[in-house]
């Protein structure tokens, strides 16, 4: 799963480096991005930053890791990448760099789609201003705050015995499969999403639903958090325009599913091992 380093510590401010010299020198890990690609080596899989961006860039302030301050930098979207480096999307590191630098990467981007798209009030138009105490952009004339922006979203796996529900969204490859997962509406719980979605996307009714683990997912700003239920009725009849196809699997006849770093797959993987051991 996308997890956090444990030793990996938040800066809460809304701070900015623009003194640190050099970004990829020193005790400083920075992580370049250009929209939504990271600049990595491309021999090696990992951030490059170096010379890419002068001393006096702003880089956004992460946080600290093994004894490194966490900067997040943007360039501009047609800044060509250094020799050697290339620009990379996140999901296309998945299990080449090291899942701990990908999910600060996660956290890196996440901060800078969010002060870019803040930087002007969303109640007045007024330029907003960094907070000095807490991560957030205030509004000088209207005084509105806007803090990081998180959706959160639910993630349920169907199970029918022996067999689990798996479906493909209409943006997946082709024979990929994964369990059911939306966004929650203003005003519901995450129960009470989970039942509509279910019912929405294949036309299933669930019953006892067992929350599993959650995980952040930058892509752009989501909190996917993951349930197991069990089938209480219904007739399968995928949606079509959000699920393309969906079936019962046995656990031990599964089809192609999501990459081993996703909470998908880990929720997958961990309800299809109790399966097997029974």
């Amino acid at each position: 799963m996308l997890i956090t380093p444990a030793d990996f510590t938040l800066t809460s401010a809304t701070t900015y480096a623009s003194t640190l010299g050099p970004p990829g020198q020193g005790n400083v890990l920075a992580f370049v991005f250009r929209g939504g690609d990271l600049l990595v080596n491309q021999a090696a899989d990992a951030p490059v930053s170096s010379d890419v961006i002068g001393a006096d860039s702003e880089g956004l302030i992460v946080g600290h890791w093994q004894e490194r301050l966490v900067v997040a930098y943007v360039v501009e979207r047609d800044h060509p990448a250094p020799p050697g480096a290339a620009w990379a999307g996140l999901r296309s590191l998945f299990g080449s760099m090291p899942d701990a630098l990908v999910a600060l990467a996660g956290r890196a981007t996440q901060l800078l789609e969010w002060d870019r798209t803040h930087r002007f009030c969303g109640a007045c138009a007024t330029p907003t201003i960094r907070d000095a105490s807490e991560r957030a952009r205030r509004c000088p004339s209207c005084h509105h705050t806007a803090y990081p922006r998180i959706s959160p979203a639910m993630m349920c796996l169907i199970t029918r015995g022996r067999e689990i529900l798996l479906a493909r969204n209409v943006n997946f490859p082709a024979g990929r499969y994964s369990a059911l997962a939306g966004f929650l509406e203003a005003g519901e719980s995450i129960e009470d999403a989970i039942h509509r979605e279910v019912e929405e996307e294949v036309g299933l009714k669930v019953t006892n639903l067992r929350y599993f683990a959650s995980q952040s997912w930058p892509f752009p700003h989501s909190l996917m958090i993951a349930f197991t239920a069990e089938f209480a009725g219904g007739e399968l009849r995928p949606n079509g325009h959000e699920i393309a196809e969906a079936d019962w699997f046995r656990h031990d006849a599964l089809p192609q599913l999501p990459p081993r770093i996703s909470i998908a797959r880990a929720l997958i993987d961990d309800t299809v091992r109790k399966m097997a051991e029974c």
